[in-house]
Formats: structure tokens, sequence, C-alpha cells
């Protein structure tokens, strides 16, 4: 991204956005709430889109323009609510983990009949929840799924396409203490096996020892953007959230309060 800015209806809130992302790189994008961080995952996928303006320039493994349906294969994206229309809830209560899974070939929330399924979806759809250590997961309805569990299904749906970077918003929301962890497990061994990812959070905690590179937002503008033992620092929290941050560690992992 070079010189982008984004507008949501009538607010502009992103500014002169220029920034360059490795494919399969592992980033933690940090901020307080309202900063711009997931405008910022929503314009990386295309699902919104800058303003016009002279030197405004998007390039996406190496080209400006994107069938969005092709893009999809690429980007996993996990999106902050699971709550909304991400996943079937008590008006499809009959749609299992692995319907749910399978029709994220679709960017469909749920199985319809008009939707040709083959053999090779429903295999991939397998192996991506084993991938998660989900298939256990596979026969249970959505609906009666607690929020760490549809946090797993969600992940699974965004894998099955196997992409080359996954993109994870405030994946710990909503989740008890036992599920973050699982969650934080889970995105270790994704970036074990290869997998890019991209992480927007506000929680230190969320952040594998693995992602070495730190960008920070505030106000819609990235305010930094380096090696985690330089922008991981209580003075740089400290600034960004414009309160006294204290940063601990539990062996490889860091803590805030």
């Amino acid at each position: 991204m070079r010189k982008v800015n984004i507008a949501r209806g009538d607010r502009v809130v992103l500014h002169d956005i220029n920034l360059q992302i490795r494919s399969g790189e592992h980033v933690v994008i940090l901020g307080p709430n309202g900063c711009g961080k997931s405008s910022l995952i929503l314009a990386m996928c295309c699902q919104i889109y800058p303003l016009v303006i002279p030197g405004m320039e998007v390039s996406i493994y190496g080209r400006s323009r994107w069938d969005l349906n092709e893009l999809r294969r690429h980007f996993g994206v996990v999106a902050a609510n699971i709550s909304g229309n991400e996943l079937p809830g008590e008006r499809t209560a009959v749609t299992t983990g692995l319907d749910a899974v399978i029709a994220g070939f679709f960017g469909a929330s749920s199985l319809w009949p008009n939707l040709l399924i083959t053999d090779e979806m429903r295999v991939r759809a397998m192996e991506s929840l084993t991938r998660l250590d989900a298939t256990h997961l596979s026969t249970q309805f959505v609906g009666e799924m607690s929020a760490g569990e549809r946090r797993r299904i969600l992940i699974a749906r965004a894998l099955v396409h196997r992409p080359r970077q996954l993109l994870l918003d405030e994946p710990s929301n909503a989740l008890d203490l036992a599920a973050q962890r699982e969650l934080r497990q889970t995105m270790r061994r994704l970036m074990d096996e290869g997998t890019g990812l991209i992480l927007v959070t506000h929680h230190l905690g969320d952040i594998p020892p693995e992602i070495d590179r730190v960008i920070l937002m505030s106000a819609g503008r990235i305010v930094a953007d380096g090696p985690r033992e330089e922008l991981l620092t209580e003075a740089c929290l400290s600034e960004l959230f414009n309160a006294p941050i204290r940063i601990g560690c539990d062996e490889e992992w860091l803590h805030s309060w």
C-alpha cells in the first residue's frame, strides 16, 4: 500500500498508509479501539477500497486488480465479531461444523441446495478441521457450540482454501481463558506449518513469540513499524494507549496491566 486513505461513510478512518508485508510473514497490528486496525484488514483483502488520489497504489501479490473470488483463495480472514453473519446460528440450527467449513468455499454461511459440493471439498474441509484438532466438531450443530468452538470453525473455514496468508482480527474476543489458550496454541501451530499470519489485536497476551514484526496504529495512522523488541516496550505502549502500561513475561508470552 502506498498513500492509501480509507473513508467509511463520510469520515476518513485511515490516513496516508504506506505498508509492505511479505507473503508468509508473521505480523501483529496493535493499537487502541477505533484506531483503524479492522479497516486496514478490510482494505488488505479488498472488502473496502481506498480514496483515489494522486500517488495512491495498492498491489496484492504483484497485481493491482483481482477477481474477488480468486483473491479469496489467497487470504483466509477471520473477523472480530463471531455473533454476526460469519456463521449460521439459531436460524440454521441444523448446520454442522463440517457443513459450515465446506460453505467457506462459497463464502456462504451454510450449505444451500443450489451449491455443488465435491468430494474434494469434503476432504479438504476435514483436513482443515484436523489442522485445528477440531474433527470432533464436524457433526456438532453450530448453534450448540461455545464461542471458542465457533472460533475454531471460523478459522477452519478461513483455511479451507489453503490460503497463503491468514488474517485474524481480534481473535480472542468473547473467549474464556481456556479458549484463549487453545487459540494461541493454534496460531503457533499454523505458523510452524508455514502459514503467514497477520494478527490484529489490542491484547499483548495474544501475540505469539514467533511474531517478530510489530505495527503500531493510532488515530487511523501507522505510527511505528519495526521489531518486537523495540516496540513492545512499556514506554512505547504507554504512549500508544495514553496510559501507564506495565509489561510482564510468562515463559515466552508477554502480558500487560
